[in-house]
């Protein structure tokens, strides 16, 4: 089939929230840029080849780093993991990655997202994309260790981050989950990140059982700064013989710092992203179940669906500011604010279809699902030192708002006067906390050093709610049909929840050199939940240096996680597959809620695990260092969704005992398994001279293995159990080269994604199940600092236009989804960029 170009028009989205399309000059920048990136590419693929032979070299050269590669970027102190104030990366117990500003801004993608520069460049953190996934193709989840995204633990400044409130039901990562939205954050706003990868749950409370991300926010005290980048997805698209070019994208933030007296500072900067949506699906062949008359047909072959990214436009703002009171007490606060709105795709309804009334659309029609989310974070405190002691007490407020609708949709049941767009639901979230944290150097009889003895109070609230949609969103009318509106249908009154919980914790964290090459630490902490009752945890971690170069580091620890509210008191019906493959709605409810009972669910218990890594550290050069740790976890109790519940009857059963209807299947949270995670990660990093300029190489590796060792089999059914253990990658490996010379600077990063398995329940033993290869990735990136201010950059992320395998004829749901949304590598090609930053 020749090929043409194609782009989606997207005029619904332009519609709904007022964006105008990209102007040709900046839409045709990047594509032109492209073709000047062949050299770059080759010449980057050199770097990767050639790395190894002068990291085996590394040894045997006196180097003479720059200031640009001196071992403090390899050492930076940690502020993450520890409480002791001269830790670093290389003298750390636990396995800690940190992650510089450039790092970020240079690994964000087409998403401009911070998520997404995460997974860039941590091989254990996953972010999949989603399409057609309801609320999660809004706000999306991200994994680390192949752990919930509710079992990582986000920081801000030190200071704990609120959750989303949108609970992703449709998701396969995440599913039956609200965690935070990494995607909140500003990317302009982040200064470093620290990434703890082990169990921190005394340490810092509950969530921290996968680890902590600490975004430390931009503290430069002058200085302004102005960026702007444009982008586009193109890409040769198999499934349709297509070349495509869409999912345009442009951005653009400023920040400006001013100093405040001798230590203080404000810095603050606002930013906006304009991101056109993407489509991969493939030509439809109408599915077995839809009537074959002639409207029907002449659907087959055309490209009804949408597989891709949403469209999205959003505004972000921070602040990060401290003023100095006296010689030993300073002043802080920060914030960061978010709006964005986006529109995600749901299943396409034929013209003769039970879901579709002609005379409104008569060619039939693929609702959209439209979010609209809001965010907010404000902190403030005081530092400083009081005789022995150094405290910070700080106060911290957090809040999430999503909006949930569909537009382009119908009521059946309601007629011909049925409205086309519905407000589904409201959903908050909501976090406020109080902190005092006290440090102090305590003389031990028989050390050589001072040990640090850290004492903290903390008390939290957390609230969350949810709002009814429209009536006519769930409303059931007399025409016959569906109730309810599709791809929905929304809250009803009485699904309507108000939840809250209070929390009042205490610990002590220990820290000593028992030796000169022997060190420890020891954190206790006790929680008190009003609604879960009290929790006690505790860490120990060493590390022990056997020669200079060479030292062993360990960690065992217990955490606590109770249910989060969402999973306590949400109830929600979306439309999913169901028996046979077909669409159906499925009703999520509480545990402890009439229909659960009913159904034999159990009121919900919190998760416990233990955590243990053993790894080894290896620094045989200033420039070079290797870690190796591994590590496994084990949950009790943990908290997942049910298998879909649909017998026969099960819909006139709800129907007439609690007068529910429309619902073919329901499930519920549970504690239906406990698992175990084994893995390990590698970290290896070496800078120097190399190929006429410096050169700066590293891979990081990571494996890990989810089993279940325990489960309930009347609850989780195989859906569940695939989305536990096999449906993220179980290795992934980055290798990263970047080489500057003068005012030119160029980076590779080869990424091997792991393979994934997805699994499909559809009734009556048939269950699609299609494990997707593990698929290369390479990133590449030009950069010229054409004077001291300006620096313009083009690159490529997937620059070779891989994809992930194609979808087996059962699971592509009749051609339309060619691709699933599990591989981490996507499912959208090469996306070109070019950007521009003037600092001053």
């Amino acid at each position: 089939m020749s090929k043409t170009s194609e782009a989606k028009p997207g005029v619904s989205y332009a519609q709904s929230v007022g964006l105008r399309p990209l102007p040709v000059n900046v839409l045709l920048t990047p594509f032109f840029a492209m073709r000047q990136l062949r050299p770059i590419t080759l010449a980057c693929l050199t770097l990767l080849l050639e790395g190894g032979a002068l990291m085996a070299q590394a040894q045997a050269q006196t180097q003479t780093p720059t200031a640009d590669t001196s071992t403090q970027n390899l050492q930076p102190v940690l502020v993450t993991g520890t409480r002791a104030k001269d830790r670093t990366v290389a003298d750390s117990q636990v396995p800690v990655d940190v992650l510089s500003r450039d790092d970020v801004l240079r690994a964000a993608g087409p998403d401009g997202t911070l998520a997404a520069a995460l997974q860039a460049l941590l091989p254990s953190f996953n972010f999949p994309r989603q399409s057609n996934s309801g609320g999660a193709d809004h706000v999306r989840a991200a994994q680390l260790r192949g752990l919930s995204p509710d079992q990582v633990l986000v920081l801000v400044n030190g200071k704990r981050r609120h959750t989303s409130a949108l609970v992703n039901l449709e998701s396969k990562t995440g599913k039956g989950t609200n965690p935070v939205d990494f995607n909140t954050i500003p990317l302009s706003a982040v200064q470093r990140i620290e990434v703890v990868r082990d169990g921190a749950g005394a340490q810092y409370g509950s969530d921290a059982i996968a680890g902590v991300v600490n975004i430390i926010l931009d503290d430069r005290r002058t200085g302004t700064e102005i960026s702007a980048e444009a982008g586009l997805f193109h890409t040769d698209f198999a499934p349709t013989g297509r070349t495509i070019n869409d999912g345009q994208t442009q951005s653009a933030s400023l920040t400006h710092g001013v100093a405040l007296g001798d230590k203080g500072f404000l810095r603050a900067g606002l930013e906006g992203l304009h991101r056109n949506a993407t489509n991969r699906s493939g030509l439809d062949q109408l599915p077995d179940w839809e009537d074959r008359t002639p409207d029907n047909l002449a659907t087959a072959g055309q490209r009804n669906y949408a597989a891709g990214e949403p469209a999205t436009r959003q505004w972000q703002a921070f602040f990060n500011g401290a003023v100095d009171l006296s010689a030993d007490q300073q002043a802080y606060a920060f914030g960061t604010w978010q709006e964005r709105r986006s529109v995600g795709a749901a299943y396409f309804r034929y013209p003769d279809s039970s879901a579709n009334i002609k005379s409104v659309h008569p060619d039939g029609y693929r609702p959209e699902t439209t979010g609209h989310n809001r965010d907010l974070q404000l902190a403030a405190g005081l530092r400083g030192a009081r005789g022995e002691w150094d405290y910070d007490l700080s106060l911290n407020h957090g809040r999430n708002d999503f909006d949930y609708g569909v537009q382009r949709s119908l009521n059946v049941s309601l007629g011909e006067t049925s409205p086309t767009r519905f407000h589904l639901g409201d959903f908050s979230s909501r976090l406020t906390s109080a902190n005092l944290d006290l440090t102090r150097p305590v003389a031990v009889p028989g050390l050589a050093r001072p040990a640090t003895l850290a004492l903290g109070l903390d008390a939290r609230e957390e609230r969350f709610a949810t709002g009814a949609g429209d009536p006519a969103s769930y409303a059931v009318g007399a025409f016959d049909g569906p109730a309810g509106a599709q791809a929905g249908p929304g809250l009803q009154a009485g699904d309507a929840t108000r939840l809250s919980r209070r929390v009042v914790g205490a610990y002590a964290d220990l820290s000593a050199h028992l030796s000169r090459d022997w060190e420890a630490e020891a954190a206790l902490r006790h929680d008190h939940y009003n609604d879960f009752g009290n929790a006690t945890t505790a860490k120990l971690s060493s590390r022990w240096a056997l020669t200079k170069e060479i030292a062993l580091r360990g960690a065992v620890s217990s955490n606590f996680r109770a249910p989060s509210l969402a999973q306590r008191g949400f109830s929600f019906t979306v439309t999913d597959r169901g028996d046979g493959g077909t669409l159906s709605q499925v009703k999520t409810v509480p545990a402890d809620s009439d229909i659960g009972r009913y159904l034999g669910a159990q009121p919900l218990k919190a998760e416990r695990s233990r955590n243990a890594s053993l790894g080894l550290t290896w620094q045989p050069a200033r420039d070079w260092s290797t870690t190796l740790d591994a590590y496994t976890i084990r949950v009790k109790n943990r908290i997942t969704l049910s298998q879909r519940i649909s017998r026969d009857g099960l819909a006139d059963e709800l129907a007439s005992q609690f007068g529910v209807v429309g619902v073919q299947g329901v499930n519920f949270f549970t504690n239906g398994v406990d698992t175990r995670t084994r893995g390990a990660d590698l970290v290896t990093q070496w800078t120097g001279a190399g190929l006429g300029g410096q050169l700066k190489l590293s891979w990081a590796a990571s494996y890990n293995k989810t089993t279940v060792r325990t489960h309930a089999d009347a609850e989780v059914g195989l859906e569940e159990i695939n989305t536990l253990t096999t449906a993220s990658p179980r290795q992934r490996h980055i290798f990263t080269a970047q080489w500057q010379r003068g005012e030119w600077a160029l980076l590779a990063r080869a990424t091997r994604h792991g393979s994934t398995t997805r699994v499909f329940d559809f009734g009556d033993g048939f269950v699609p199940t299609q494990t997707y290869a593990a698929v290369w990735q390479l990133d590449v990136e030009g950069q010229w600092q054409v004077t001291r201010a300006l620096t313009l950059s083009v690159g490529a992320l997937n620059a070779t236009d891989r994809y992930p395998s194609q979808s087996s004829a059962d699971i592509a749901y009749y051609g339309n989804f060619p691709y699933d949304v599990l591989s981490p590598i996507g499912f959208n090609g090469a996306y070109y960029y070019a950007r521009a930053r003037l600092s001053f």
